[in-house]
């Protein structure tokens, strides 16, 4: 599955900012919803000291601009965009982070300032993704999972203070590209350190992809979901089951994303070019439901 994690969160990764986190959090429940100003709901999250945070609106115009800010098309309510990049200013925006992967710019940052960090095969060498070349990160253990979400957490800590409304952490199914030494559990609990700390900052958190751990949810306290090509793969009705309207779909070739806004007209879907550029590039392509 298109995990697009190359297309984006390309600055500075030294700065991790805000508290640490110290173990693996507990799951997040007792929500209660009201309306809000952004257009979505506005949820109190019991596991979050009582902090507020907003849900994107439901069947909103979408735009996903992980390789570039532009200003939106019309009729455009939520946009998403790399931590790196300010905030639309739209109704609705969601900051993306690769927090389960490294960015190849990046890879100094890890392996000379976190090399403990970096998964490693039986010979020390960085386990990478094969599609995206990228080093996977070490959830393997409390210990690191916690220090990892300092770091991941200062990110999030960022897309706040930048009025981003919702974060989008990428590359939740690692574990299916680590060689058996990151577990489905193992990237749970570390989603579940991100959900806390995104509700700490006042953000909703959405689950991004790998519907195949959709119905663990409740342990990993995300509030909506981001799919790509949930069409191609026959798996939107996996993500609503759990998650109602709060579902984003982006799709990529045009009968999947005409079968989306046929077959969910109450979800937020966009249609774009795979490598998300911008509107100046000639490979640019974007549409809306």
């Amino acid at each position: 599955m298109v995990a697009l994690a190359a297309c984006g969160d390309s600055a500075d990764a030294s700065g991790s900012g805000g508290a640490g986190s110290t173990g693996d959090a507990t799951a997040s429940g007792g929500q209660t919803a009201t309306t809000s100003a952004a257009g979505g709901a506005s949820t109190t999250n019991g596991s979050g000291g009582g902090a507020t945070f907003v849900l994107p609106p439901p069947n909103a115009g979408l735009d996903y601009q992980l390789g570039g800010a532009y200003d939106p098309p019309p009729g455009v309510d939520i946009v998403t965009r790399d931590r790196n990049a300010p905030s639309a200013g739209a109704l609705y925006d969601i900051c993306y982070i690769n927090g389960y992967q490294a960015q190849q710019e990046e890879d100094s940052f890890w392996l000379n300032d976190h090399p403990d960090l970096v998964l490693r095969d039986g010979n020390g060498d960085p386990i990478i993704d094969p599609d995206w070349d990228e080093m996977l990160l070490d959830i393997t253990t409390p210990e690191k999972r916690a220090a990892l979400a300092d770091i991941v957490g200062g990110w999030i800590d960022g897309c706040a203070a930048s009025e981003y409304e919702g974060v989008e952490i990428d590359n939740l199914d690692t574990y299916s590209r680590s060689s058996g030494l990151i577990t489905e559990d193992d990237a749970v609990l570390f989603m579940t350190l991100l959900s806390a700390r995104a509700h700490a900052a006042g953000l909703a958190i959405a689950q991004k992809n790998a519907a195949e751990i959709v119905g663990r949810r409740a342990e990993m306290g995300t509030d909506f979901a981001v799919a790509e090509e949930c069409n191609v793969y026959d798996e939107c009705d996996v993500y609503t089951g759990a998650y109602g309207d709060a579902v984003l779909l982006i799709e990529y070739s045009h009968v999947p994303f005409e079968t989306g806004c046929a077959n969910f007209p109450q979800l937020s879907i966009v249609l774009r070019d795979l490598d998300l550029v911008t509107p100046s590039d000639p490979g640019y392509s974007y549409d809306g439901c």
